[in-house]
């Protein structure tokens, strides 16, 4: 409760929430946080929960040309259930639904730490290791929790579950320690666990290609194998030699037959990620590339484990790691051995042979290795060091075990031992009293600000201008916040466990390239967009890496710089889209209009022009009226429609400010061809055709005219049956 205290008190310092109005608010929560959000709003604006159920799993209305299940596509059973407890419990008149949303976070993070506390108590023996375990863990918080800048994030929600399920397992395997039929059930809920999960995920086929299922299926397997063998048959020690080769070969060869008979896309981004850092696959495209540069993909950085070193943790983690590691090692081989192992005791130093620090140690190696391999986690990992440190320094038999094998005489070890198990921790605790708890309560007491008048503008101008229809293109990042803060249909989203959204992302990431303004133009309409938005901190960014920033991977992936010293240099007739389009000249303005811009952000309407070219159409139509010999039936519907229109300041003003390439070719009637040449204010030649066309805004045909000249021509619609 404290600590869900701390981080409410931390969090309303650090952006003034309560007298900041709504949309300032919705701001703080930025990229996948901003809307796993938009769905908890639309859930309580639902006239019912069926109804609000419904609309989650065949939305239509957040991504343009896509309806899917957002519950299963995104894991939206949190807002469904912070829905559900803030309707049920009549909270709508007592609190506002944000401060419900983020104090159900926060009291989950108090839950996590108390399960933490309880699980190095478990371990230990004494409440200490529980305290201190809770002072490493907010001293580090910069490396044990994203709560800070991202609440709504999905680890935020599963880790106090998981740091639960830990602490029942870690009492469960004291109290059972020698039981193979206890580690039997345990194998059996883990199998539980996953079919209930892909039921209750609307049956996602990731469960069921998952290593874990593969795992504990071979295990059940080989442990029931194990436990009906007779012992002290030859065939019983042999099988005790190869049991971890055939769990682990049973394993990959199940888990490679599953893939291969049911279809998997989901999280395939994850798989490829791994692949690539194992040196397994070289094969990167443009979303790897961009997945590898993000910092919860890459190495740890050298701050990191000095933080850690700093707070004294991580000397202390290492230290208990070696003994237990050794300790469990020689546990196995006396096991292998066939020598009688009774129940240790703490004056017997056998720390190893307990099931749960064995189990808590190749778990806490386990996600070591993964943590050195993606810093993301971290915040998986760092807890668990904290833990596994605590337990440590606090466990008298830990310090027993280290004083049997250096065959200390000259003190007890058992008495030596338990001296150290308290004064350790108090030296300690101490020592981190004095030099963190000043820092704790400086931060609690500043008072932060989070200043974004860029961001709220952007945002206001939409919910003010845009039409309820409109659809907004730009970065997935920014497209979160528009979604949650406006309420309006993006074409792309922060997410990429699925083939679709990554193509989106990658697409739309174009507007950062070398690209025409005519590919652009293609990309946004095929998606519906109406509006596009570009962010100067992406378009002109300045990365202290080069080659990790967005700009210069859709370089990469275009072909228009060096990928290795092999790769000749590719090269681009265009300029950068974002930077040309604020040049407003011939041909962005042809294809865009800009419509809002501040220091930071650009709006541009891809469809404003589709009225400018209209207008552009009745200027050519006047152009023939005036310029060419038509039919007299044709002139007198021409003399009806633009009886007393002066045409020559129309063509005067469209000539100068929207440039075609030459000639434009358009139809008259259904057998006339026409070429204007625009840069001589003439039409340079006529002809009667057989074919009809079929013509359209901005496309490109190649057209034989009538002296047989193949060329490439604009082609434009003229309105109406011409």
């Amino acid at each position: 409760m404290m600590y869900a205290i701390y981080l409410s008190t931390y969090h309303e310092h650090k952006f003034w929430f309560s007298g900041r109005p709504e949309l300032e608010r919705e701001i703080t929560f930025q990229g996948d946080s901003a809307i796993y959000y938009s769905f908890y709003k639309e859930l309580l604006k639902a006239s019912s929960f069926k109804k609000g159920i419904h609309q989650l799993t065949h939305d239509n209305r957040t991504l343009s040309l896509k309806t899917m299940n957002t519950v299963r596509q995104m894991t939206l059973y949190p807002e469904l259930i912070a829905s559900i407890l803030y309707q049920a419990s009549g909270s709508e008149e007592v609190i506002e639904p944000v401060y419900f949303y983020i104090g159900i976070v926060f009291g989950l993070q108090g839950i996590y730490v108390t399960a933490l506390f309880v699980t190095s108590w478990l371990m230990s023996g004494t409440w200490l290791a529980g305290m201190l375990t809770v002072a490493w863990f907010i001293i580090n918080r910069a490396d044990t929790t994203r709560i800070d800048y991202s609440i709504p994030a999905r680890e935020n929600w599963a880790l106090p579950y998981f740091a639960c399920q830990v602490a029942a397992l870690t009492g469960y395997l004291k109290n059972n320690i020698n039981s193979s039929a206890e580690v039997h059930e345990i194998y059996k809920i883990y199998l539980f666990s996953l079919f209930l999960g892909y039921v209750l995920q609307f049956e996602n086929t990731a469960l069921l290609v998952s290593p874990l299922l593969s795992l504990a299926a071979t295990a059940l397997l080989a442990k029931y194998l194990q436990m009906n063998m007779k012992k002290g048959t030859l065939l019983s020690r042999m099988l005790k030699v190869i049991y971890f080769y055939l769990v682990f070969t049973a394993t990959v060869t199940l888990n490679l037959t599953m893939k291969t008979f049911i279809s998997h896309k989901e999280n395939e981004h994850l798989i490829k990620v791994l692949e690539v850092k194992l040196g397994l696959n070289t094969n990167k495209n443009f979303t790897v590339n961009w997945l590898l540069c993000q910092e919860s993909l890459q190495t740890p950085s050298q701050d990191f484990f000095l933080r850690l070193t700093h707070s004294s943790l991580l000397p202390f983690y290492i230290l208990v790691l070696i003994i237990c590691l050794a300790s469990v090692g020689q546990a196995s081989f006396r096991k292998m051995s066939n020598k009688q192992v009774n129940e240790p005791t703490t004056h017997e130093g056998r720390i190893g042979e307990r099931p749960e620090v064995a189990y808590h140690i190749l778990h806490t190696v386990s996600l070591g290795l993964l943590s050195m391999m993606m810093e993301g986690m971290k915040y998986v990992w760092t807890p668990y060091v904290c833990m596994i440190a605590a337990f440590g320094v606090c466990s008298p038999e830990l310090w027993t075990t280290l004083f049997k094998w250096i065959r200390l005489k000259t003190v007890h070890p058992v008495l030596l031992a338990l001296i150290l198990s308290m004064a350790v921790p108090a030296i300690i605790g101490f020592s981190l009293w004095k030099e963190f708890f000043p820092r704790i309560m400086a931060e609690l007491s500043e008072l932060q600000e989070f200043y974004d008048p860029d961001t709220v503008g952007l945002m206001t101008w939409i919910k003010r201008q845009a039409p309820i229809a409109a659809v907004f293109a730009g970065s997935p990042q920014l497209m979160g916040v528009i979604r949650l803060c406006t309420g309006w249909m993006v074409t792309n989203l922060p997410l990429y466990n699925d083939d679709d959204l990554q193509k989106r992302n990658e697409n739309i990431f174009q507007i950062y390239s070398k690209r025409s303004a005519e590919d652009i133009y293609k990309i946004l309409t095929s998606y519906k967009a109406t509006y596009l938005v570009i962010e100067d901190s992406i378009c002109n960014e300045v990365g202290p890496v080069r080659g990790c920033r967005v700009k210069d991977l859709l370089d990469i992936a275009n072909g228009h710089v060096y990928y290795d010293e092999n790769d000749s240099s590719g090269y681009s007739k265009y300029g950068r889209f974002c930077q040309e389009i604020k040049m407003n000249y011939s041909p962005y303005v042809n294809y865009f209009t800009r419509v809002y811009w501040n220091r930071s952000y650009l709006i541009a309407d891809p469809i404003a022009e589709q009225r400018h070219i209209t207008d552009y159409m009745k200027t050519v139509q006047c152009i023939l009226h005036d310029y060419y010999r038509l039919t007299d039936t044709t002139r007198e519907r021409y003399s009806q429609n633009y009886r007393g229109y002066n045409c020559l300041p129309r063509i005067e003003r469209h000539l100068s400010s929207f440039s075609i390439l030459t000639p434009v070719l358009f139809q008259f009637h259904s057998n006339y061809l026409f070429s204007y040449d625009l840069e001589n204010n003439k039409i340079v030649e006529s002809c009667k055709h057989d074919k009809k066309y079929s013509l359209s805004p901005y496309g490109e045909i190649q057209s034989k005219l009538c002296n047989n000249h193949v060329q490439t021509a604009h082609k434009l619609n003229l309105t109406g049956d011409h």
